[in-house]
């Protein structure tokens, strides 16, 4: 006896169909142009989950390089002078620093400096 598979390659399909509801032409309603839309849409996921993080870094970078600029210090001097004064804190907490709080970013800076010196 042979299986009939009627009832799973729908549901197969139907997945398909549902996940890629939202996308622009064919990819939205044909099968085979939505399934492998689907997949690349999956990478292309992949790959941002990943930019992401790059993404931040480099804003954080921009934010703290600016603040310290307005503190008379480059990016690369701030951070060099704060691990050698032993403060040890990331670029994520730098940036909020610079941005809520520029009196006590004002002060990393000056230890920053007094490291240096």
């Amino acid at each position: 006896m042979r299986i009939k598979r009627a009832v799973n390659a729908t549901k197969k399909r139907r997945k398909i169909m549902k996940m890629a509801k939202g996308y622009y032409a064919g990819k939205h309603s044909l099968y085979r142009v939505a399934k492998q839309q689907f997949l690349k849409s999956g990478v292309y996921a992949y790959i941002g989950r990943k930019q992401k993080k790059r993404d931040f870094r480099q804003l954080w970078i921009a934010r703290i390089n600016a603040a310290a600029r307005l503190n008379g210090m480059s990016y690369s001097t701030l951070m060099h002078g704060l691990k050698l004064a032993g403060i040890d804190l990331n670029r994520k907490v730098l940036s909020e620093i610079a941005i809520s709080d520029p009196k006590s970013f004002a002060a990393l800076c000056e230890s920053a400096k007094k490291a240096l010196a």
